[in-house]
């Protein structure tokens, strides 16, 4: 377990349990999840089980796919990651229950709003980590090394199909999902850097410290 927090796992836990507040507060705001989480939310509406266990069998999934299509045997620390999300996910809408539900236009938007900026700033933190791969951007590399198609074309492609499915099944579908689409990037790069620095302070008073004794 030491050895874990040594490599990072720490950012990977913070940065899930982020990305997990960020993604409940976007399926509170009832106007549209990213193309994955809408998927997961249809599944739930359709067949059952909680968001969260859809996480993780949707994840198992993706792992499974692409252990097939890559050749290669299952990536369990994959899998891991959608067991901790889906886990995430569940906790989170629980703790808000009922009384985060918007009743108002403006109180969706503040909700979706914030969700989004909390699921970029979870993303930048867990990349971080470098301690396990998410399925789906697996599945986007392994894509684009198939076809040598670039990684925002596969990943547009993967999120096509996951909004079509996603309708299929009567997912949280919406302008929440296009503006996801569009800013989701844009916000994890422009935290990036921030994260990148409070990481790497520690290490450098460290060494300034053994380099002064």
């Amino acid at each position: 377990m030491i050895k874990l927090l040594h490599k990072g796992f720490h950012y990977y836990i913070v940065g899930i349990i982020i990305l997990t507040l960020g993604i409940s507060l976007t399926i509170q705001s009832m106007l549209g999840t990213s193309p994955f989480d809408a998927l997961l939310v249809g599944l739930y509406r359709t067949i059952g089980l909680s968001i969260g266990s859809w996480e993780i069998i949707v994840g198992f999934t993706f792992v499974l796919i692409n252990a097939i299509t890559s050749r290669t045997k299952p990536e369990l620390f994959a899998l891991l990651t959608s067991v901790f999300t889906g886990i995430g996910i569940d906790s989170w809408l629980w703790i808000q229950g009922n009384w985060l539900t918007p009743t108002l236009i403006i109180e969706q938007w503040i909700l979706l709003l914030f969700g989004i900026i909390l699921t970029g700033v979870g993303v930048a933190v867990y990349l971080e980590s470098n301690f396990a791969p998410n399925p789906m951007d697996r599945t986007m590399v392994i894509l684009s090394d198939k076809t040598s198609w670039s990684l925002s074309i596969s990943r547009a492609l993967i999120s096509i199909i996951l909004v079509i499915i996603a309708l299929a099944f009567n997912g949280a579908v919406g302008v929440g999902t296009l503006i996801n689409a569009l800013f989701s990037g844009v916000i994890i790069q422009w935290f990036r850097p921030y994260i990148v620095a409070i990481k790497t302070k520690p290490s450098t008073n460290k060494s300034f410290e053994t380099s002064k004794n």
